[in-house]
């Protein structure tokens, strides 16, 4: 009687997240999706440095063929024969800037029709909005937004006329600044939170096509961008971003292109990113119901845990400024 009672009670506590779980396998929104790379055109702005070379070396290695675009042709050159020495493989170099929409259509039409996009580039000017010049704020929104737009739209015909090539895709790097705002981030956040804006939209008028589209959120990655942000951060945005540690570069290639790979829409690439992905989920698209599982069960929990985190930035906000007044 007492093993058949515990049977029960097991069944009863074991109903709600088994109900959860196959809702949610019903409702997971858009499908599972598999977006392969190898023999496939792989196209990164942003590629001569940094994520975007990490990235070339990484699609290259997997048998893409892959093209990257940069403003220093210089750049571009070394960076297609560091690729060279690695793989064996040549890449296709391009040069143009993102804010030039004629020049990067150009440099699209060259390169041929894209299966995967990967929307690399950006631009960092850590600074109090009060202290910031308008033009170092024009110069990150005409980058790390505008540039992506102008380099979608380019892309958009020739990913469209695919033909029987399967799935394609659209990544975006944006950043844990684009995920919470931090002091110091204020024009830097702006742009890339706007990121998610255009992804979440895109991705709705591009599902019926079979283009996939994918928003990555780096940490602090060992860069020379990274190099040249630390010499102008403000005390107090190093202080409070402290907690977040610089990921490699190629770490962080490696797991952007696994997940563009498995068609996540959302791509954390550490546990703190993990963590602020389910965070911020809110309306965003999700393929896997058991990652939809886990953002439903933890949001509650991760929103208190959050609330931890502002208290302590707010707090060393307060010292910081009570430190400056004496």
């Amino acid at each position: 009687m007492a093993d058949a009672s515990f049977a029960y009670l097991s069944f009863l506590l074991l109903l709600p997240p088994l109900a959860l779980l196959l809702i949610l396998y019903v409702i997971a929104r858009p499908r599972p999706v598999r977006v392969p790379v190898k023999n496939r055109h792989v196209f990164i702005t942003g590629g001569s440095s940094g994520i975007g070379l990490a990235l070339a070396h990484q699609a290259a290695s997997e048998g893409a063929r892959v093209s990257i675009l940069a403003r220093s042709l210089n750049k571009l050159e070394e960076a297609r024969e560091s690729i060279r020495l690695a793989t064996g493989i040549d890449v296709a170099v391009f040069a143009a800037d993102v804010r030039d929409y004629g020049a990067v259509r150009k440099a699209v039409e060259e390169a041929g029709p894209i299966d995967v996009l990967i929307v690399n580039q950006g631009v960092f000017v850590p600074q109090e909005i009060e202290k910031q010049e308008m033009d170092e704020v024009r110069f990150m929104v005409d980058i790390n937004l505008i540039g992506s737009f102008h380099v979608i739209k380019a892309a958009l015909p020739g990913m469209k006329d695919r033909g029987n090539r399967g799935p394609g895709s659209i990544a975006l790097m944006s950043s844990q600044g684009g995920q919470v705002g931090i002091y110091g981030y204020t024009a830097y956040s702006a742009s890339k939170f706007a990121l998610r804006g255009l992804a979440e939209s895109l991705q709705q008028e591009l599902i019926s096509q079979g283009i996939h589209v994918s928003l990555i959120f780096p940490p602090d990655t060992d860069t020379p961008g990274l190099a040249e942000e630390n010499k102008k951060r403000p005390q107090l945005t190093s202080i409070i971003a402290a907690s977040s540690g610089a990921m490699k570069a190629d770490v962080v290639a490696k797991i952007a292109l696994n997940g563009i790979k498995s068609g996540s829409f959302v791509i954390p690439c550490n546990f703190e990113g993990l963590l602020l992905s389910i965070a911020t989920a809110g309306l965003s698209p999700q393929r896997s119901f058991l990652m939809a599982f886990v953002e439903v069960v933890a949001a509650g929990p991760i929103r208190f845990l959050a609330l931890f985190f502002h208290w302590d930035w707010y707090g060393k906000i307060e010292k910081w400024h009570a430190q400056q007044k004496q």
